[in-house]
């Protein structure tokens, strides 16, 4: 019997490429790959790269450097180990990875992982073999279907895609260029997968798009679906018990996604909703296409149907022009909304982006690298102490957890609360797979700990009504 031959993934960036890992490994499990966590010890090593960050590439060929000498050294003992790049980096720069890293035997954008064992069988010829084309109209019907092997060793809580690309042009963002448009999965397809995770224990489904709530995928008569109503139908499905979405544009949250929050008791009262900047003149150099006015009105709406809803966010300081009246705005905004948690960056040029051609045609736009740190780290104060605050809520009360695996101290366990809070409890490792209460005793940094509670009281909100006033921010 041949033995399998070891797959080593590296990914980089966002929750997408954590799904595309997923994808290359059960694409790759029936050529005989099984995962290894060592890059040395591999027959195939894959790069899954991000290219949101300024110098994303350097990093990947920085990295190719040191795989290169890995496989030099596998030659010498026998052994032939393959090196691939995919992901955004892939798609943006393939000619010029094979050009500086001869050892590179495969480049592959996003649309083309279906392609990986044609393009492994290609690169045995002695020439890197590349696909880094949009063929959207077939790539999301050629996903593989996971074994429930893979499925169970991924644990209760997965990500199905179900929207791929953007359409925005937000003038910072690389997405549209190394994604491509927007375009959604057919409803049954995703039907489909949440129905093999459930049956092989997956509990909680987080969706993911670059858009996500600009999910439009067509039923079996053509019917055009938004995401709320896919929720709907989501929700439906017998085993799951939590639904999750991410990561959605303010300008396309619409109706049936509110009442999907209202309405459905799987879809979890946490939102990861982007705002960039809390000032309006930034918004339009940004192509936001929402004012600062526009995405308060979005979370009131949230609130109105779900008064136990949170949100966190995005932001970018220093972003090209950025005066301190703009900052000003955008600590105005995270003071009035209040959020349970946000992601907050210094601005960096994404290559052949607008805002980096901005800056580099006038240099007086960029914001010295001084006033950015001075700018994060009052912005991330903020935050931190509104998380903190949103955390303490807890303590003293009865929430739900759903538990995931074993932690790192002994007899202990971890789940997450519906907003994403890791609970730890001591107790055995028989509740993972369920949703129990637990009763929070204390708030380690952002880690909660508490203990089973010996019955759910009836009628226990999802948080308690104090935390519902820290969220309110008017």
């Amino acid at each position: 019997m041949t033995p399998p031959r070891k797959l080593h993934i590296k990914s980089y960036g966002c929750q997408m490429n954590v799904y595309d890992a997923q994808r290359m490994v059960d694409t790759l499990a029936p050529e005989g790959f099984v995962e290894t966590a060592n890059a040395d010890e591999a027959d195939l090593v894959i790069l899954n790269t991000c290219h949101i960050r300024e110098k994303a590439s350097e990093k990947v060929f920085s990295e190719l450097g040191r795989l290169r000498v890995m496989k030099e050294e596998a030659a010498r003992t026998g052994r032939e180990m393959k090196i691939a790049v995919a992901g955004c980096v892939a798609q943006a720069e393939g000619a010029e990875i094979t050009r500086r890293a001869a050892s590179v035997d495969v480049v592959v954008g996003p649309q083309s992982y279906h392609n990986l064992p044609k393009l492994l069988a290609q690169s045995r010829s002695g020439a890197p073999a590349i696909e880094t084309e949009f063929p959207i109209a077939d790539k999301f019907a050629s996903l593989p279907a996971p074994k429930p092997a893979a499925i169970r060793a991924r644990g209760v809580s997965s990500f199905v895609t179900v929207q791929e690309g953007c359409d925005k042009f937000c003038t910072f963002c690389v997405v549209p260029y190394t994604r491509g448009m927007e375009v959604s999965r057919p409803v049954a397809t995703i039907v489909e997968d949440v129905k093999r995770l459930a049956d092989n224990g997956v509990r909680e489904i987080t969706l993911i798009g670059q858009n996500v709530n600009a999910y439009h995928g067509e039923d079996a008569n053509g019917q055009t679906w938004p995401l709320g109503r896919l929720l709907h139908r989501l929700a439906d499905i017998p085993g799951i018990a939590r639904l999750r979405y991410s990561t959605s544009h303010p300008r396309d949250v619409d109706d049936s996604l509110i009442e999907a929050h209202r309405d459905i008791p799987a879809v979890m009262p946490f939102v990861h909703l982007p705002v960039q900047s809390g000032s309006d003149r930034i918004l339009a150099a940004m192509n936001r296409k929402h004012t600062a006015a526009d995405y308060i009105q979005t979370i009131e709406r949230f609130r109105k149907a779900a008064p136990d809803i949170a949100f966190s966010s995005d932001f970018i300081v220093g972003f090209p022009g950025e005066t301190d009246q703009d900052f000003s705005d955008t600590l105005a905004l995270v003071t009035q909304i209040s959020y349970a948690g946000a992601y907050s960056f210094k601005y960096s040029p994404r290559p052949g982006t607008p805002a980096a051609d901005m800056q580099e045609t006038d240099t007086a736009l960029a914001v010295p690298a001084a006033v950015m740190d001075e700018r994060l780290a009052q912005l991330q104060a903020l935050i931190d102490a509104q998380q903190a605050s949103f955390n303490r809520t807890a303590v003293g009360q009865t929430v739900e957890v759903l538990f995931e695996r074993t932690a790192r101290e002994q007899g202990q366990i971890v789940g997450r609360t519906a907003y994403l809070q890791p609970a730890h409890v001591m107790a055995s490792e028989d509740i993972i797979g369920q949703i129990l209460p637990v009763t929070i005793d204390s708030l380690e940094r952002y880690s909660l700990k508490g203990r089973l509670a010996a019955t759910h009281a009836a009628g226990t909100p999802r948080m308690p009504s104090i935390l519902l006033d820290s969220c309110n921010g008017a």
